[in-house]
């Protein structure tokens, strides 16, 4: 793992030449591919010697590069409007090296202090590269609710350090904290991460002011890092996990059920797919919280499979919005006439959205939704109304935008580039492609 980190070290003198900014994209997917052919003994929570890399870190080390490979090709403005390009490339291979570094290391408090790290480029894109004034605002709201949630877990993790003399994954398992607010400090840091509903507000704010490479990194790979987070604390607060995470199951369901309501009634195109994000997520914390090897599993296959097919989505938007200059679905009516062919595109992530086959959205769906009801019949209900209603949001955002009376002033605007077409097809292939790897998806814990 350390020749991954050295060759993405040794990168940052790169984003400062002259013609380098398609040389780091490239170097981005060559890495991936790199990493996806090595030959790992890949098995979840087999952590190896190495930087911790098991399949669980294995697949999201591979989605941030993939993610941020396709940030770069998605962010022509700012290289053709030369709007700061160097930092921002540097920014973008900044927050995949702590990315890389979260997810593979083994020491509890390294993999804090590099998920507290990604908010800093995150925070650096979004003001340096956002769109409107009120993202100061935005990135306010990203800081202090994750810093609010997250400090009492650093002191929950030095009591961990003072009783037991070890913060490593591996030995975490052979012991156990044994008080409410340990179990809820250690909880409450990653839901809001997440985030669940209720501590959700800052998702949608952050989306909207942000660029769309931002939109790409926060969907794709950041809301990652709290399932992931969960999955690794749970063994320390196993034994009240099992008694009190009902009340979490129940609140993220019911938030997932209202989250798609306040979906059925957005007009701003990239807020809708947005809170659609936050619905999606209620699902995987359900699954997450049952303790179940099948939610573990299944969640860990939404996650990747939400980080796909939402990046793609905000893609769309981002397309859009720069022909028209409006994310609004009162201006982006009609656009089948305009561009057909986006269209088709708009079809196959929106189906990808609601969970259709061939995806590994609907392999996730279909797991989750059945150790959730398997942990309790009465979970039905909310489920029924989520799967529905995500359906509903999707059709609406699908119909609204293609079809209708299109807007008279919308005369003149290019179709879509090859480089559009292929950021749309990356993002839409894998989603289909990792079906026929089920098996190691959902490869039980």
């Amino acid at each position: 793992m350390l020749k991954f980190f050295l060759y993405l070290l040794f990168m940052i003198p790169i984003c400062f030449f002259k013609k380098s900014y398609w040389i780091i994209q490239n170097m981005f997917f060559f890495l991936m591919f790199i990493l996806l052919f090595m030959n790992y003994n890949l098995l979840m929570f087999n952590i190896n010697l190495m930087f911790g890399l098991d399949l669980l870190s294995f697949g999201l080390i591979l989605l941030s590069l993939w993610i941020c490979g396709l940030m770069i090709m998605s962010s022509t403005s700012i290289y053709f409007s030369n709007f700061n390009n160097n930092y921002f490339l540097l920014n973008v291979l900044c927050l995949l090296f702590l990315l890389v570094f979260t997810f593979s290391s083994m020491n509890l408090f390294m993999f804090y202090v590099f998920f507290e790290s990604s908010l800093i480029p995150t925070m650096f894109l979004i003001f340096g590269w956002g769109y409107q004034p009120e993202r100061l605002q935005a990135g306010l709201y990203l800081l202090f609710y994750t810093l609010f949630a997250s400090l009492p877990l650093l002191m929950v993790l030095f009591f961990i350090m003072k009783n037991f003399f070890t913060l490593n994954f591996n030995f975490l398992k052979e012991f156990s904290l044994e008080s409410f607010l340990f179990y809820f400090f250690l909880v409450f840091a990653f839901l809001v991460k997440m985030p669940m509903f209720m501590v959700h507000l800052w998702l949608p704010k952050a989306h909207v002011e942000a660029p769309v490479s931002g939109s790409m990194i926060l969907a794709g790979v950041l809301l990652k890092l709290g399932g992931y987070g969960l999955i690794r604390v749970f063994s320390v607060i196993l034994n009240f996990s099992v008694k009190l995470n009902i009340f979490w199951i129940v609140l993220s369901l019911v938030g997932g059920f209202l989250v798609s309501l306040i979906c059925l009634r957005q007009i701003d195109l990239k807020a809708l797919v947005a809170y659609s994000s936050v619905a999606h997520m209620s699902l995987v914390i359900g699954g997450l919280m049952v303790l179940m090897s099948w939610g573990w599993g299944f969640s860990y296959t939404l996650m990747i499979a939400h980080g796909l097919c939402s990046s793609g989505l905000f893609y769309l938007v981002n397309l859009f919005y720069e022909r028209l200059s409006s994310r609004s679905l009162l201006i982006n009516k009609g656009m089948i006439v305009f561009m057909p062919s986006i269209s088709l595109w708009w079809f196959l992530l929106c189906s990808s959205n609601m969970a259709a086959p061939p995806t590994i959205n609907l392999l996730g769906e279909i797991g989750l939704l059945n150790s959730i009801i398997g942990w309790s019949k009465m979970m039905m209900i909310p489920l029924i109304l989520i799967s529905f209603f995500s359906a509903a949001y999707t059709l609406y955002l699908y119909s609204f935008s293609q079809h209708g009376k299109f807007n008279i002033s919308n005369y003149s605007f290019s179709f879509a580039l090859n480089r559009e077409y292929l950021i749309l097809f990356l993002h839409w292939f894998p989603i289909n492609l990792l079906i026929l790897k089920g098996d190691i998806m959902v490869i039980m814990f």
